[in-house]
């Protein structure tokens, strides 16, 4: 795991490297990375969710401080056809054991991790924001396609989320399916969605504010002006890639990790929580506490 000195190099660093997720990296054996040219964002076309895959299976206790999930990572939800024209891979069932904290803590330093995954649904399926997808194929160059941008396809289904080698389905966004089953409404505080690697709670878009039901805006924002050319990539920053974007403080609601602190029916004395966001980065990319070990990324 690295941990940064201040806010300011985690927001830095993340940003110029987009170190979220080298999972073509961090997996031996894989083939060589992609060697992609595009600079100008898409929209998203996603594959129907109108499949279902039989046997998923997820069991959540919590044994004195802390919370195991255990899972096989197959959704319940209706997914997408795989293998597809962007993805090659057929949905596998795993075998997952995921602990975190029930009474997390807030880590002196804000942090975050080349090999681990964000967190997991309460389906016990893993989000995982980042794309292996870089500019060149190149990781070095510190341009690392965003997996919603649309500028490489990825054959995500209507959940967003696709499959990696192995057979790991996992969510790149909005986990609509499960937001469905859970009974999420926009006109309602979102219910618990799942938990991070630190234990911290996991909610989407919507929040109680002083008794209202607020949307919860992302602070990051999408740079001015265009890309530096040359060794790097060309065209105005729209969103292509991670590095498009920059967190403003005080621009929207949350914190650099997507967070804030919220009375929560789950917690009503209050805790900090990360939130799934409808703009960019969705899926946060950093954490507030201690990660655990049981959320490494397979290689």
């Amino acid at each position: 795991m690295m941990r940064f000195e201040t806010l300011k190099t985690l927001a830095l660093t993340l940003l110029i490297l987009g170190c979220w997720s080298f999972e073509a990296l961090a997996q031996q054996g894989r083939p060589p990375l992609r060697k992609h040219t595009a600079t100008k964002s898409q929209p998203l076309k996603l594959v129907p969710a109108n499949k279902r895959v039989s046997g998923g299976a997820v069991d959540i206790s919590q044994s004195g401080n802390s919370i195991r999930i255990k899972s096989n990572g197959v959704p319940t939800h209706p997914v997408g056809a795989f293998p597809n024209r962007g993805n090659p891979h057929a949905i596998s069932r795993q075998r997952y054991n995921f602990k975190v904290a029930a009474n997390p803590r807030k880590a002196a330093r804000t942090n975050a991790s080349l090999r681990t995954l964000f967190g997991v649904g309460l389906n016990g399926v893993p989000f995982d924001p980042g794309a292996g997808e870089f500019w060149q194929g190149n990781p070095r160059g510190g341009w690392q396609y965003e997996a919603l941008g649309g500028a490489v396809p990825l054959g995500l289904d209507a959940n967003y989320a696709h499959v990696q080698p192995g057979g790991i389905y996992h969510y790149h966004g909005l986990p609509t399916g499960l937001m469905s089953q859970l009974g999420w409404s926009a006109s309602k505080p979102s219910p618990l969605i799942g938990y991070a690697a630190d234990g911290f709670p996991v909610y989407a878009i919507t929040a109680n504010i002083s008794g209202r039901v607020k949307k919860m805006r992302s602070s990051y924002r999408l740079k001015s002006g265009s890309r530096p050319g040359g060794s790097a990539p060309s065209g105005r920053y729209d969103g292509t890639f991670v590095q498009d974007y920059q967190y403003v403080a005080g621009a929207g609601d949350l914190d650099e990790c997507n967070g804030a602190t919220v009375r929560t029916a789950e917690y009503p004395n209050g805790t900090y929580a990360y939130f799934l966001s409808e703009t960019f980065p969705v899926i946060p990319r950093c954490f507030k506490g201690q990660v655990d070990r049981s959320f490494a990324k397979r290689r």
